[in-house]
This record gives structure tokens, C-alpha cells and sequence, in this order.
């Protein structure tokens, strides 16, 4: 079992008229996430609302804000109970078989546009043995060939975007790997998060984004930017690329400030808890109502 405790800050200037924002900053609840304890205050005397995606678990809190400086801190702390795999053990499921809410993490999408990298992908991975090890060859193609870099890119950064430029950072190795999984067949979705042990010489602890490709009927993990352990990854929002999940939607004239993150892991071993680290089994840390039984 992994417990992390994190807290997230963010701050808005709100300008001339009262605005609405909606956030993803919560952890999600899922069979494999427990949030532990939490705690949210804002700086406004506002009333948030908060929706839950049934399926997946993603919290979307919604709230008008005034004029004036808006400051949102949310503090948890969250287990994650793992499904460990050997990577031999786990096939890609044929399309025929694939649940009805996996069927969408197929298709093209506004980041992921996989169907402009069906030729490609094709050459590159369609030949190599199918399962779990030719989603790793495409982590580590999308890893080698793409040179991690803090601000090489913007919010219309696509998937094509980057395998031309070949860099970017988090969300775009995410985008990459998802669109050409995708364009060989095989459901990959979006997960937005915090993550645990990445290089400090990487700078502050940010907002991270990782991958799920959908084989041998669960979900599992990739990180194709490499800075953190799976293990070490806490689940916010899940979506079919980032446009599902932004973890701050703003619809007034707003300033933004640079957002604070802080994060730990509990390692207290006669309790059960350890501290992240790399491993050779395959993570899922996403049990699917519909789709695990």
C-alpha cells in the first residue's frame, strides 16, 4: 500500500466582474484510490459545487468568485492499493471484446489524433509481438525520441505537434503515446495527477499527466515522460486527453498566478505502507466498474 499526503495552492486576481471557474484538483475516488482525510479553503466566501463522474471518479468543483484575489488550497492524503502483473501474463484485447465504455479511448480526439498517425505507428509498432510489451515499446520510443523540456510548449501543443518538434514536457509525451497507441488498436486514456519522486533538479512538484492502455481487461499505467514511479502517482481526472481534465477552467478576465504543490509518502512499513519505487511488474491502480469484475 502507498500512502501520500499532498496539498495544492492555487491563486486567481479576479478582474472587474464576478467569474466562474470549475477545478479538477480532488482526488478521485476509485476502488484503488481511498482518500484518507481532506481539506479545502478558499479565500472567498463562496459556495462550491461539487460533481462526481460516476464512472470514473473525477470531482469537478465549480464556484463564482468575486473581484478581488481568489486563493484555493486543497490538502489530502490518499492510499493507492496496486494490482501487480507480470507483463508476460497480459494480452491486448481484441476490438470484438472490448467493454462498450472503452470503445471511446479508440478514436481520435482534440490532442490525440491518432488517425494521422495510423501510417506511421503502423510501420513503427504494428509488426512487433502484440501485449503489453509493445505499449512499452511505444513508452520507450515516445521517451527516447522526445526530449523532455519545461515550457517548450503551449496549450494547442498536439500529438503531431510533438513528434515533430520532438520535445515537450508531461502532457505532451502523454498525448504522443496515447495517439499512436490508439492508432494501432489499443484503448489509451489520459490521467491528469501529482506524482511522487521525480529529480528535484526537475524544478518545483507540479501537476503531472501519465497514461492508461486498456489490456488483459484492466487498466495499467505508463509514464512516458520517465520522472516519477508509477507508484508514486495520484489520480485526479481521467479523460481522453487533456481537455477533459484541466485542473483550472476560468470564464472571466482572470490573472493566474503560478500554482504551489507539495507532496510526501509515508513510509511506516509495520503498518503496511511503503515508499514508491520502480518496478518490473505491469501497475494498474484503476478497477472499472464495468469493466473488472
Amino acid at each position: 500500500m502507498i500512502r501520500l499526503k499532498f496539498s495544492i495552492a492555487l491563486k486567481y486576481e479576479v478582474v472587474d466582474f464576478a467569474s466562474d471557474f470549475i477545478f479538477n484538483i480532488h482526488a478521485a475516488h476509485t476502488r484503488c484510490q481511498t482518500v484518507v482525510n481532506e481539506a479545502l479553503n478558499l479565500s472567498q466566501p463562496v459556495e462550491p459545487v461539487v460533481y462526481i463522474d460516476p464512472t470514473y471518479g473525477t470531482r469537478f468543483m465549480r464556484l463564482k468568485a468575486e473581484p478581488g484575489v481568489l486563493t484555493v488550497r486543497y490538502d489530502a492524503t490518499v492510499d493507492s492499493a496496486h494490482h501487480m502483473e507480470s507483463p508476460a501474463r497480459i494480452a491486448e484485447v481484441p476490438i470484438a471484446q472490448l467493454p462498450p465504455d472503452v470503445l471511446p479511448y479508440l478514436y481520435p480526439s482534440r490532442y490525440c489524433q491518432s488517425d494521422r498517425l495510423h501510417w506511421f505507428a503502423s510501420r513503427e509498432f504494428g509488426h512487433l509481438r502484440q501485449g503489453y510489451w509493445r505499449v512499452q515499446a511505444i513508452l520507450d520510443w515516445v521517451r527516447h525520441r522526445t526530449k523532455f523540456l519545461s515550457g517548450s510548449s503551449n496549450s494547442s501543443t498536439s500529438a503531431v505537434d510533438t513528434l515533430i518538434e520532438q520535445v515537450g514536457v508531461c502532457r505532451d509525451f502523454a498525448h504522443l503515446m496515447i495517439g499512436l497507441c490508439r492508432a494501432v488498436n489499443i484503448p489509451a486514456r489520459f490521467v491528469t495527477g501529482i506524482d511522487y519522486g521525480a529529480d528535484p533538479a526537475l524544478g518545483p512538484t507540479d501537476f503531472h499527466a501519465y497514461v492508461e492502455a486498456y489490456l488483459g481487461r484492466r487498466w495499467y499505467l505508463f509514464d512516458p515522460s520517465g520522472v516519477s514511479p508509477p507508484m508514486g502517482l495520484v489520480r485526479l481526472g481521467t479523460g481522453r486527453d487533456a481537455a477533459d481534465v484541466s485542473f483550472a477552467t476560468m470564464f472571466g478576465t482572470i490573472n493566474s498566478y503560478q500554482p504551489l504543490i507539495a507532496i510526501e509518502a509515508i513510509n511506516d512499513p509495520a503498518n503496511g505502507f511503503m515508499t514508491p519505487r520502480f518496478c518490473q511488474e505491469a501497475i494498474s491502480s484503476h478497477a472499472d466498474f464495468a469493466t473488472v469484475q
